[in-house]
């Protein structure tokens, strides 16, 4: 789940760039492929551990879930051949849990939690015959270990699709005189002030200006990843501070709960959120992490390596919208299908530097100027600020004009 310090990013970034990137020619994809590879194993022989830092209960791990449980029809898994390992938190236990997995004798084992990341990889120090995967981590590449890898998808994309979902019932809002135009401010349920939820929210917000120029912005911190109370009561404050559109990067009901009580419109994040906001849910962007699993089972079925950092969005559907809700502004699915398409085809990128100033400054003016800024000159380029690419780990965590932030205590 769980992204990344910024500061921890940083300190991994040359040492994944000297490890080399490659695309594999899907949209912003980072696949740089380690060099070992191990016998292939038959479909009927495969073994498979993943290991959840929640359970079915929780938007993250449920999308997770779901991914393994697709990859298993897809590639004729059967359920004897898969152990999950539920509700293992960021510490010793994930360690051994990997461990346990192992001498079971699983040939690949998925953790998905941030926090996992360094149990993994001693894990994959001690049994190199087995691939572990690491969903949003950063450390595959500097480990050199050709048995350990990370991976991602590109969220920002549907989170900036989603943001033109909020911005067009800006539009709608003010149109009718719910709002004023001088008045959309956007809420924001925010986990912790990582570079994965910061990549997120801009991405969010940037879908959100490219049509309803007007839109601000106020990010609140729950600093949890999964707290159905705390994102309730961080939602009700935003509204209380004058937000008339709430979206999050918070893996509960909670937010569109309080917005459905309080007639305000929302954006999920990882389920649709109509069930629990059936008047007020707009759309939830979403992953398809099964993409990512058959992708990697596959891979030790043939005796291939497999890529080190992964990172696909919209072009392989790894990232998706859930069904607009009945909420949403007149000609909202039209518009979603052009910037979906746009996306794709390369003519939109999310990440445009023209679309946003960091203190009235562009990133590259920034970047030219030096200081801590010339850290980012390895992600930017002909206009764009390339996320995923360079590693598969999201590092956009540009605070940008327009946003302002809180931290919840």
């Amino acid at each position: 789940m769980k992204k990344l310090i910024s500061a921890l990013l940083v300190a991994g970034l040359s040492v994944a760039m000297l490890a080399g990137c490659g695309s594999n020619g899907g949209d912003s994809a980072s696949t740089s492929t380690a060099e070992g590879t191990t016998a292939a194993v038959s479909a009927s022989d495969i073994k498979i551990g993943v290991i959840y830092i929640g359970d079915e209960n929780e938007g993250y791990t449920e999308s997770h879930m779901k991914g393994i449980d697709q990859m298993m029809e897809t590639l004729g898994i059967s359920e004897e051949q898969v152990i999950e390992k539920t509700t293992i938190p960021e510490s010793e236990e994930c360690y051994d849990a990997a461990v346990d997995l192992a001498e079971q004798g699983c040939n690949i084992i998925f953790g998905t939690s941030f926090g996992h990341e360094d149990y993994l990889k001693q894990a994959a120090e001690e049994f190199p015959d087995v691939q572990f995967c690491h969903a949003t981590g950063y450390q595959a590449a500097s480990s050199g270990l050709s048995n350990m890898h990370n991976y991602f998808d590109n969220i920002y994309e549907a989170r900036y699709v989603s943001g033109v979902v909020a911005g067009l019932k800006l539009n709608e809002m003010i149109k009718d005189g719910t709002v004023k135009e001088d008045a959309c401010k956007i809420g924001y349920v925010g986990a912790y002030p990582y570079a994965e939820v910061v990549s997120g929210y801009t991405s969010f917000y940037l879908g959100v200006k490219s049509v309803c120029e007007s839109a601000t912005m106020e990010v609140q911190y729950t600093n949890s990843w999964a707290d159905i109370s705390k994102e309730k009561e961080t939602a009700d404050a935003l509204i209380a501070d004058g937000c008339v559109l709430i979206s999050q990067h918070a893996d509960t009901t909670g937010a569109p709960s309080a917005c459905e009580e309080k007639g305000v419109p929302c954006v999920g994040y990882n389920v649709d959120m109509t069930s629990v906001a059936p008047t007020t849910a707009l759309t939830s962007s979403t992953n398809n992490w099964a993409v990512y699993y058959e992708y990697a089972v596959n891979c030790v079925l043939n005796g291939e390596a497999i890529a080190t950092d992964w990172s696909e969005g919209f072009s392989s559907d790894s990232v998706a919208l859930t069904t607009l809700g009945d909420a949403c502004a007149e000609g909202t699915q039209d518009k979603v299908d052009e910037v979906i398409a746009a996306i794709k085809d390369g003519s939109l990128n999310v990440f445009d530097t023209t679309t946003f100033t960091v203190g009235g400054k562009s990133i590259e003016d920034l970047i030219a100027e030096g200081g801590d800024y010339a850290n980012y000159e390895q992600y930017v380029s002909d206009g764009v600020f390339h996320e995923s690419t360079v590693i598969s780990a999201p590092a956009f965590d540009l605070r940008i004009d327009g946003i302002t932030e809180l931290t919840t205590e």
